[in-house]
């Protein structure tokens, strides 16, 4: 379970005046209801307008004496008392937790880097036979290239002699070579914070969108739903079914243009003062020039119904696809200016080094990683974790 958001805090209310009851969950809108009510509603007003909340960054991680935004708040609005904080036996525990999942989730990827350490002795056979572990591993030629030279100097400076210690060694270097991913995803700077979700069919871009809405959704944070993969109707309904479950808003429109659908969306997302809108973009390949063209007509589309949006633009890659995972990540960041990855699946491939190709190539942060199917098997990317757990 995430522990992304701070609580927050009971606001003053005004003496001799009763606190507002908070309004009923609103049902479920069409795209052309609520792109009328975005109509005829003014905007959320700027940050710093009103009261001010102060919010964590997305995943609990990163620098967190960075100075938080405000954002604008109704006086007087009744607010339930916080809940008590988490104690930090119940994190640490989950998190061990996450990384037993992981460790299972990386086995069949670490496994044969693992076995180049077993009973052998640290000479130039082993370098050869690690060299050949990380390349079958998908990391790539540069990368392994530089965590070789990374490793060997290691092990010259600190006259390791025995397997294990290398072994360490490796995860260390592994573990700083991937740092560069690690960054938390930032909800509250914007209100609402829209992001737009691209990558190809079958990566889990969906049911990833759906984890996200369910943990933001008991973090507290009001999510709109913007259903702008309108050329495959599975997608529309897998998306209902995670907004019914989660008791959020959805944008949907049977046929409709996607960029409409996704302009409608953050125009009600700012009329409603959502927290988040998270848009849904339909499954191509990065070779579909035509389609590439309609993504970035969506993103054009996005800043229209809002200046400073899209504030993060996410793809979801299969960890399954290896190398073409790279060759997708640079094609889609040179068509979308991509903030952020999603890499799903790893619990099923032997090609989970390419986090390591992705780092030395084209580093954008690694948001969350996915080991399983479960809510609970989508978490925050830290390169420490991966490191040991791939080398476990």
């Amino acid at each position: 379970m995430f522990s992304f958001f701070k609580k927050k805090p009971t606001p003053p209310v005004a003496e001799n005046s009763a606190p507002v009851p908070p309004a009923a969950p609103d049902a479920q809108q069409t795209s052309t209801s609520l792109a009328q009510e975005a109509a005829d509603t003014p905007s959320a007003p700027a940050a710093g307008s009103g009261g001010a909340w102060w919010r964590k960054p997305f995943g609990g991680k990163g620098d967190s004496s960075a100075p938080a935004l405000a954002v604008a708040q109704e006086p007087a609005q009744f607010v339930a008392p916080p809940e008590p904080a988490a104690k930090p036996e119940a994190e640490g525990a989950s998190r061990q937790n996450w990384m037993q999942r992981l460790k299972a989730g990386l086995r069949k990827t670490g496994s044969s880097i693992a076995t180049v350490f077993t009973g052998t002795q640290i000479n130039d056979a082993l370098y050869e036979e690690l060299e050949d572990a990380l390349l079958m591993a998908d990391t790539g030629v540069k990368a392994t290239e530089h965590l070789l030279a990374d490793l060997r100097r290691r092990v010259k400076e600190t006259k390791a002699t025995e397997p294990a210690a290398v072994k360490a060694l490796l995860a260390d270097a592994l573990a700083d070579l991937l740092r560069p991913l690690q960054k938390p995803l930032v909800i509250g700077e914007h209100q609402p914070t829209v992001v737009m979700v691209a990558g190809v069919n079958g990566a889990g871009k969906t049911t990833s969108i759906g984890k996200l809405t369910k943990h933001l959704a008991d973090e507290g944070q009001s999510v709109l739903l913007a259903a702008a993969d309108t050329f495959r109707a599975a997608a529309r309904e897998q998306l209902g079914v995670w907004a019914n479950r989660n008791t959020v808003e959805i944008v949907s429109q049977e046929g409709g243009d996607p960029a409409a659908v996704s302009f409608d969306a953050v125009s009600a997302g700012r009329a409603r003062k959502k927290d988040v809108v998270l848009v849904d973009t339909a499954g191509r390949l990065p070779t579909q020039l035509h389609l590439m063209e309609e993504l970035k007509k969506i993103r054009r589309v996005v800043t229209k119904a809002e200046a400073t949006a899209p504030h993060e633009v996410l793809l979801v890659i299969d960890g399954n696809t290896g190398q073409n995972a790279l060759a997708q990540v640079r094609a889609f960041d040179d068509a979308l200016q991509l903030t952020g990855l999603i890499v799903t699946k790893l619990d099923g491939t032997a090609k989970g080094g390419v986090l390591a190709a992705i780092a030395q190539e084209r580093p954008i942060p690694v948001y969350f990683i996915g080991v399983g199917e479960k809510l609970e098997d989508l978490e925050t990317f830290d390169a420490r974790e991966f490191a040991q757990a791939l080398l476990s």
